[in-house]
């Protein structure tokens, strides 16, 4: 099994501190480097940057939204990324949510599979530089009846198939994934859940497209902090939970409360939802349970930590992405250094 880091979100007081984190996963030999975009900073940003200050790591969107861009220009960002970074990129998609989808970017958010796979077959033809035709339901290229013509992609990527991974959470989504893409980004994994809750449905998808699931990257985000006391770190993880759980969406449009639903936490996700629609932030986070957050994060000693690791490997993880936790740089940075000698104890380097 294979370490990533995810940085998430630049610009959120933490921007000097994330390209050292990244230089040091650089240096400790972590695989891939994630960065996110929602309405703030742009993930091809924020990649270029860290690309151009790294070496040898990969450098990854998780995600790159698609109502933000028209397939076309994310296949022109790939393109370029990979060319920059000597072959280092990788191309994480999703469609955001509807409140983003519909009021940042102004986009509908309806029929978020066809539109998916209809982008992900554009992205995919124009990186083979052909001509670039396309009929669909979403998107027609060239536009009938205009002045445009077939175009081909200028750029050369360094590869010649650059890996595309999407974020995926619903089972129909899984399933489209497995079929479609290189990869799955997952979020609030629980090893014990993971067949159930995903892997099951990436492999239909698999099945449908007549492979297994060798060469396909199983790829979850999990929460790092190394201590004596579960319980206190787990603490620290409530706001964050509550707020996916509780509060990313709207109460009919909530992927993340079906998901704690769909592990056995019906109950507990609708009160929490409940509180963080009402404006009570604090008593969502303190009705999120302490197993939720153990359970889908890595918490605990170094030992602890890879008995964790060995659990999410048997479940069919084969690249794990740590978000190391800290309130300082040191602190980051001795997580990251944690998870890397876990990984070692636990027999998986």
């Amino acid at each position: 099994m294979r370490l990533g880091i995810n940085l998430g979100y630049w610009g959120a007081g933490m921007d000097g501190d994330n390209l050292a984190v990244a230089q040091e996963a650089d240096r400790l030999g972590y695989d891939v480097c994630w960065a996110a975009e929602a309405y703030g900073s742009d993930a091809p940003t924020v990649l270029s940057w860290v690309a151009a200050q790294t070496e040898r790591i990969d450098v990854g969107s998780a995600i790159l939204q698609i109502p933000a861009r028209q397939p076309a220009m994310t296949a022109m960002t790939a393109a370029t990324l990979d060319s920059l970074s000597g072959g280092r990129f990788r191309l994480g998609l999703g469609v955001s949510g509807p409140q983003v989808s519909e009021g940042w970017y102004g986009v509908t958010f309806d029929k978020p599979l066809a539109r998916t796979r209809e982008y992900v077959e554009i992205v995919r033809k124009a990186m083979t530089r052909e001509r670039l035709t396309y009929e669909g339901e979403h998107w027609t290229l060239p536009l009938p009846g205009g002045p445009g013509k077939p175009i081909k992609l200028t750029v050369h990527p360094e590869r010649e198939r650059i890996p595309l991974y999407i974020a995926a959470i619903g089972p129909k989504n899984l399933e489209q994934t497995g079929e479609i893409a290189d990869g799955a980004l997952l979020i609030f994994p629980s090893a014990d859940h993971l067949e159930d809750t995903a892997i099951r449905y990436i492999r239909e998808g698999r099945e449908k497209a007549g492979k297994t699931m060798d060469g396909f990257d199983v790829c979850p985000t999990v929460p790092l902090a190394v201590g004596d006391d579960v319980r206190v770190l787990a603490d620290t993880f409530r706001p964050y939970t509550a707020l996916y759980v509780g509060g990313m969406g709207s109460r009919k449009q909530n992927f993340y409360n079906r998901l704690a639903q769909r592990m056995g936490y019906e109950k507990e996700a609708a009160e929490i939802q409940d509180k963080y629609l009402a404006g009570d932030k604090a008593g969502a986070a303190a009705a999120v349970p302490h197993e939720l957050i153990d359970s889908t994060a890595l918490l605990g000693t170094v030992d602890r930590i890879a008995d964790r690791m060995r659990a999410y490997a048997a479940a069919g993880v084969t690249t794990l992405t740590l978000a190391p936790a800290g309130f300082t740089l040191d602190e980051r940075l001795s997580a990251l250094r944690a998870g890397t000698e876990a990984l070692e104890r636990a027999g998986l380097a």
